[in-house]
């Protein structure tokens, strides 16, 4: 599972002229998930989501968790963050989980989330989104739950 995480000001979905999700300042996260995937990687992504320390405190200083400030986060379903570029010009996403798995895992992130007190909005799993966002920093990390697994000696 493949997630972005942009630290906003504020942020909202729009789907077919209607705002699906909107939040104020908190956490914008964009999710991939994979075919690999499984509920320990929704519960990774989840933890880190919630718990990485990119607001600042009194001091300025990136201190303080999403938790911690009572943010808002707003998920938004995104497969192409599993396309693979590196042959052609046309991406393959062949890594992507199929939809109703997909739709399942992200499902399962969303209820994870709210698991930790904090608000939670979406965007519509599947469909054509406009997003629209204040990334405040601009902070943007990328958290990938395969990068948490042991791999076999052969693929490191």
């Amino acid at each position: 599972m493949v997630g972005v995480i942009q630290r906003v000001a504020h942020a909202k979905v729009t789907v077919d002229g209607r705002v699906t999700g909107s939040i104020g300042s908190g956490i914008l996260l964009f999710v991939g998930v994979s075919k690999e995937d499984t509920e320990e990687d929704v519960r990774y992504i989840a933890g880190k989501c919630v718990n990485l320390r990119i607001f600042s405190d009194e001091n300025g200083n990136m201190n303080r968790s999403l938790i911690d400030t009572g943010g808002d986060l707003l998920v938004v379903s995104q497969f192409t963050l599993l396309g693979d570029t590196k042959k052609g010009r046309r991406p393959s996403f062949c890594a992507a989980a199929e939809p109703d798995r997909a739709k399942n895992l992200y499902e399962l992130l969303i209820a994870q989330l709210r698991s930790y007190g904090v608000f939670v909005a979406e965007g519509i799993f599947g469909a054509m989104m406009e997003v629209s966002l204040v990334n405040a920093g601009p902070v943007t990390l990328i958290i990938d739950s395969n990068s948490k697994r042991v791999r076999p000696k052969s693929d490191r």
